[in-house]
C-alpha cells in the first residue's frame, strides 16, 4: 500500500511539471551559470531611434550550447507607459559567472555597474524619461532624429570626459566591475517587474541562432553589434562593432557615460539634479584580465579572455554621434 501510495505521488508530480508552461529563453537564462567571464562589450554606435515611444535595450553577451553570442542592441518598445528597462548582466557568484536577466519596471534596478553606454553608465539610466504618458529622450546620449520626434531635452550634465572606459560585462570576480547595489537599487528589485516582451525573447532566438553572433566566430567584434529594430540583422539600421582602438581619433564611437552617485536619479527622472561625480569609471575594478587558465574546480574565480579597456572620447552629444 504504502508503494502503491508513493508511485501514486511520483505520477503526480510528473504531471505536475509537464503543466508547467515552457520558460522563455530570457527567464531560463537566469539560472545559467559559466565558469569562464564573457567577453568585453564590443564598441559600437547606436543606430537612430526607428519613432516615437522606442526605448533603449543595450546589447549583451548571452550564452548557449557553442559557447557566448552576442544579442545585439535594439531599440523596443515598453510593455506598458511608465515602465524602464533594467538590463541583465553576469555576475561571480558560487564559483561561477550567473546571468541575471533582464526586466521592466517603474525604476532601475542593479545592472551590475555594467557601462553599457548610452544612458546606461552603471547606474541608473539618463538616456530619457517618462513625462505625461510619452517616453522624452535626452539627446544627449541617444541617437535621436529630433526632426521627426520632437518629445527630446538634452541634459549634458550626465556626459563622462574620462578618457578611458571599462568595457569589462560583468560584475565580481577576477577583473570584474566591483560596483554593489545602492538602497534605491536593492528597492526597485522588490517592485513588480514585467519579463522581456516576446519581441525581445524572439529577438535573442534570432542571436542565438546566427553562428556569426558566436564569440569564437567573431573574437568580440559582432557584424550586427546592434540594430534599430528587434531581430532585423540585415540591411538599413544594422551597426557593425568597430575594432576597439579605431576610435582614438573619433569622438563618435561610444556613448558617454551616465552614472549618478544619487539613489533618487537611479530612475532616471529628474536628469537636471543627476550628479556627475559619478561619471567616473569604477577605480576598483582591474584593468587587466588575462586568458582563463583556472580550472572549473578551482576555488579562485577564472580569469577572462577578453581586453580590459578601450581609450574613447567624449561624444560630441550630436544625433548620430553616440556609440557604445
Amino acid at each position: 500500500m504504502l508503494r502503491t501510495s508513493k508511485y501514486f505521488c511520483l505520477f503526480l508530480l510528473a504531471l505536475v511539471i509537464l503543466a508547467i508552461p515552457s520558460t522563455t529563453p530570457a527567464q531560463i537564462a537566469v539560472g545559467i551559470s559559466v565558469h569562464i567571464g564573457p567577453p568585453a562589450l564590443p564598441v559600437y554606435a547606436q543606430p537612430v531611434c526607428p519613432g516615437v515611444g522606442y526605448m533603449w535595450t543595450p546589447g549583451y553577451w548571452a550564452y548557449g550550447p557553442d559557447g557566448y553570442y552576442w544579442v545585439p542592441g535594439t531599440w523596443v518598445m515598453a510593455p506598458r507607459v511608465g515602465l524602464l528597462w533594467t538590463p541583465g548582466y553576469w555576475g561571480w557568484f558560487g564559483g561561477a559567472y550567473v546571468w541575471h536577466g533582464g526586466y521592466w519596471g517603474p525604476h532601475i534596478g542593479f545592472y551590475g555597474g555594467i557601462n553599457y553606454g548610452f544612458g546606461y553608465g552603471g547606474v541608473g539610466f539618463f538616456g530619457g524619461e517618462w513625462r505625461g504618458g510619452a517616453f522624452h529622450y535626452n539627446t544627449a546620449v541617444t541617437n535621436v532624429n529630433t526632426t521627426v520626434i520632437h518629445n527630446t531635452y538634452v541634459n549634458k550634465t550626465v556626459i563622462n570626459n574620462n578618457t578611458i572606459v571599462n568595457r569589462t560585462s560583468y560584475n565580481g570576480g577576477t577583473g570584474g566591475v566591483t560596483a554593489q547595489p545602492t538602497a534605491a537599487e536593492r528597492a526597485a528589485e522588490q517592485e513588480k517587474h514585467t519579463p522581456p516582451t516576446s519581441l525581445q525573447t524572439q529577438h535573442e532566438q534570432a542571436a542565438r541562432s546566427d553562428k556569426s553572433m558566436l564569440a569564437s566566430a567573431n573574437h568580440g567584434q559582432p557584424a550586427v553589434a546592434a540594430t534599430a529594430k528587434p531581430g532585423v540583422f540585415h540591411g538599413p539600421g544594422v551597426v557593425a562593432a568597430r575594432p576597439a582602438g579605431a576610435n582614438a581619433a573619433a569622438k563618435t564611437d561610444r556613448p558617454p557615460s551616465a552614472s549618478s552617485n544619487k539613489p533618487n536619479a537611479s530612475n532616471g527622472s529628474n536628469p537636471k539634479t543627476s550628479s556627475s561625480s559619478g561619471n567616473k569609471p569604477e577605480t576598483k575594478t582591474s584593468n587587466t584580465q588575462n586568458t582563463n587558465k583556472n580550472k572549473t574546480k578551482s576555488s579562485k574565480p577564472p580569469k577572462s579572455s577578453h581586453p580590459a579597456e578601450s581609450h574613447e572620447h567624449e561624444s560630441s552629444g550630436k544625433p548620430g554621434g553616440h556609440g557604445r
